[in-house]
Order: structure tokens, then sequence, then C-alpha cells
């Protein structure tokens, strides 16, 4: 499992371990695994050109011993100073000791950084222009709000140069804490973080700045607390939580999952939701709704009746709302059940607030950035640029567990905790009827044992995989996804 935390927490850690470490053993730490990824994204050391940008904090003194690793194996090292005054003067001596050269991010600036430096602003351009290797530490972790000019016109320099990319820690101008983007930030092909992950590596916005990212161990571990802000869950762990069925297990000890979905303007809705269901651990789907010969038609083995919830039958869990229209009255039957719900689409809309906080069952809700921005008063735009405060923000509101979707999905449950982010997806995921797929697929996780935070996050992991399996390079339509998630299951559990 990938963990991620806090800068306050980072920061407490690392105060911890310095304490018992000699001075600047911790930098150096950091400078070497940040050298070594640099060295391996340049392939051939010897003879590249490399640009530093530095600004005043320890990544841009992680950045200058890292130069001067390179500079000693032949590279050729320049660092642009942005501040030449509060540069980190171990590291840039260091960087001079190995041959390497200061510049001023301008003329003006650069008089306190060396002889090279007055060269001016030209030089800095064309140092860029021409590097190998462009590493950015201009800004650290604490960093708050977009670049200002000047370090966002040597950024927007180097995403127009042919250099790599390589950020220190974050890249410059994102929020750690919390992923969102305001202004101008540097984008990288590769981030390589210290210690633990920060939340804003794996959160868009700013997870697509970052590119790839590479986790360099420098001994926080022991330092860190138990529960982190945020977790990414891998292939062990879902394999861990996938239901599985013992010898003496029948269809209703597995589980039975309802779905209540459909309408006669949508019964695909329907069909998907079951679809997805089916696929998901539980023993039976039983479904309840206008779109009955739709799903008996397309999967002959669904419990199909048109009572209504309360009189389907038995269940350990419901899905309710995929393409259910204008109709409140099933989603008001099912939020009174006494067994773990999930809220999606239509059903978001249609739910009774008081209703869903009143539960005492599990409820897990499914919006994407658009129904979440509905259910929460805001634009979507302003959900799109805070995904982590806005999904612990609604599930405060509403008591539920709260699965947002998008390019990465995550879980946030009312009681607080770690939130769980999931990037398995593919773009091509983005496609009519695909939450449906997934909602059904979480309900009968649901309904075969699961906690709500765990069944989200499965459902999302393996989600995700089989919208890679069913695209593979090419556009799948969601009853493409909901066929390949017995791939990604198998793939997961071996």
């Amino acid at each position: 499992m990938r963990t991620a935390y806090s800068v306050e927490t980072v920061r407490t850690a690392e105060r911890a371990l310095m304490a018992r470490l000699p001075e600047g053993a911790l930098m150096q730490r950091a400078a070497a695994g940040l050298a070594a990824a640099c060295a391996g994204l340049l392939g051939r050391v010897y003879g590249s050109r490399v640009v530093l940008l530095v600004g005043s904090g320890d990544n841009g003194g992680d950045a200058l011993y890292a130069g001067a690793r390179l500079a000693r194996r032949g590279a050729g090292v320049a660092a642009v100073l942005l501040a030449p005054e509060r540069a980190h003067a171990a590291g840039l001596a260091a960087l001079l000791r190995a041959g390497g050269r200061a510049l001023g991010a301008d003329a003006d600036a650069g008089r306190g950084a060396g002889a090279a430096a007055a060269a001016g602003v030209g030089a800095v351009e064309e140092a860029i222009l021409r590097a190998d290797l462009v590493v950015d530490g201009i800004v650290g972790i604490g960093g708050k709000g977009g670049l200002r000019p000047e370090a966002a016109r040597l950024a927007a320099c180097a995403a127009e140069s042919r250099a790599a990319v390589v950020a220190v820690d974050l890249p410059s101008g994102v929020d750690a804490d919390t992923g969102e983007v305001h202004g101008e930030a540097v984008r990288a092909d590769l981030t390589v973080t210290f210690g633990t992950h920060k939340p804003g590596l794996l959160i868009d916005p700013a997870r697509e700045y970052a590119g790839s990212v590479r986790l360099v161990g420098i001994g926080l571990d022991g330092e860190l607390p138990d529960e982190p802000e945020l977790e990414a869950l891998q292939h062990a762990d879902v394999a861990r939580l996938l239901p599985a069925p013992a010898a003496e297990s029948d269809k209703y000890r597995r589980g039975v999952v309802g779905i209540a979905a459909g309408s006669a303007r949508y019964p695909g809705a329907a069909v998907l939701a079951v679809s997805g269901a089916l696929r998901g651990g539980a023993g039976a789907v039983r479904y309840v709704g206008p779109a009955g010969d739709a799903v008996i038609s397309r999967f002959p083995e669904t419990l199909v009746s048109d009572q209504g919830p309360k009189h389907a039958g038995r269940v350990q869990a419901w899905v309710v709302g995929p393409g259910a229209g204008d109709d409140a009255s099933a989603v008001g039957e099912v939020l009174s059940s006494d067994v773990p719900v999930l809220i999606d689409a239509d059903g978001l809309r249609l739910a009774d607030a008081a209703a869903v906080r009143a539960r005492t069952a599990p409820t897990l809700m499914t919006p994407h950035a658009g129904e979440a921005a509905a259910l929460l008063g805001v634009s979507r735009e302003t959900v799109e640029g805070a995904r982590l405060t806005w999904a612990r923000e609604l599930a405060s509101r509403y008591g539920a567990t709260v699965l947002l979707k998008g390019s990465t999905t995550l879980v946030a449950d009312a009681r607080g905790g770690a939130v769980r982010v999931n990037a398995t997806g593919t773009p091509w995921l983005a496609t009519a009827g695909s939450g449906d797929v997934l909602s059904g697929l979480a309900g009968s996780l649901l309904a075969a044992g699961l906690r709500a935070r765990d069944a989200g996050s499965v459902a999302a992991y393996l989600h995700g995989l089989a919208g890679r399996y069913a695209a593979d390079g090419a556009p799948a339509g969601a009853h493409d996804v909901a066929e390949a998630i017995p791939a990604a299951w198998r793939d997961v559990r071996d």
C-alpha cells in the first residue's frame, strides 16, 4: 500500500530523525537518491547538460548537492539561482567545487552568483533550451499558490525545451497537502519524492503535473504515524479484501445484492448495473424496477421483481439510482432499509439528505464531480480544483462514505481517517454507463460483506483495471468494461 502524509507530519518526522543524525546527513541521503534518479533518466551522464532551477529552500539544496554528484561524473551542470543571496550556501559551494557553474535568474539577481551570472537572462534561457535535463528545485513542500513570474518564466522555458524535467519532492507550484494548483506550476516528467508520498502527488489536478513518481527512502519510516492522510491500495491489498466462497457457501451465504435502477427512458442503466453486480462476488442479484424485461433477456440468472424494493425479498445490500429518472419512491424505500446502501446517479439527486444522515447501516455515495457539486452547492470547477477537500466535506455533511469519481477516484469516510485514492483507470472509462457498472460492482461487494470504504476502494480498483483491459488503447463501451472485470479480478488475485 502506498501512503501519503501531510507536510506538517513529514516535517515533524524529519526533525525527529535529524536530531539523531550528523548535520546535513538527511539532505545528503535525499541528494544521493535524486542524483541516481537523474542519472537513470539521462542514461549517459558524462557529457550531458543539466540545469538546476534553484530556490531558497531545502529543495534547492537537494538539487545543488545532486548537481554536484552529476558534475563529478562528467555532466555539465549549471544552477539558475532565483534568489542568489538565499541559496543553500553549502550546496552551492559543493556544486562549484565539482565544476558546476551558477547563473542568476536575471541579470540583476545574478550579480551575487559569480562571474558566469553576468551573462543574464539570455544565458539562462539558452542553458535551459540546450539542456538534456532540468531539475526543479524552486519551491519546497510548504509552498502555497502558483509560481511567481520569474519562476513561471523559467518553468515555461523548460516546458518548451527538449529536456526531461525532474521535480524535487513535488513539482513547484502545486499544493502538497491538497493536490490543488493555483496558478502556474512546473510540469515534470519525473518527480523524486523523499521519505513518503505527499497527498498532492496522488490527487488530481496536481498528479497530472508530477509525471512518474519515484519514492526515495531516507529513513523516515520509523518516525511516521500509523495512520496516513492518504492511502492507495495495490494488488496485494485488494487481493486480501476480495470475497472468496468457502466450501459450504451457497448463493445466499455469499450475499444477495438488490438493484433498484433503470426507467422506461433509461433501461440500459439497469442492465449495466446488473452486469457489474453479477461480477462482484455476491451470490445472487435481485433486480427491482421497470426494466425487468431488458435485464432478464440479457442476464437470465437475475431474480427480477416489479413489486418495489420492500417486496423484493431479502438482500444484504442495495444499489439505487442509476437511470432512475424522476421516480423517488424506490430511493425512499431503499434508504429506509437496514442494510448497506449505495446511492448513485439519479438517486443522489432524489435522496433526502436527512434520510441519508439518519441511516444506521452503512451508506456509500458515488458521485462524479458535477453531482458532488450539486449536492454541495458549489460549481463543478470548484470540486475538480480541490477534490480531496470536497470529498471529505461531502462525506461529513451526509454522514456517509463518499466515492468521488474521476481520473483519480477518492473514497472518504464520514468518520475521518485516511482517504483512499485510486488511479488504476484509463481516460477511455469516460463513457456512458461506465459508472453504472461501477455501482453494481461496488454494491455486490457490499453484499458480500465488505465495509463501505473497502467496497468502494476495491470496486474502483477493479473497475479501473477492467477499463484498461477492455480498452487496450482503443475505445470501449461500458459493457466491455463489465465483461473485463473477471480478468481484472484474476490478475489481482494471482
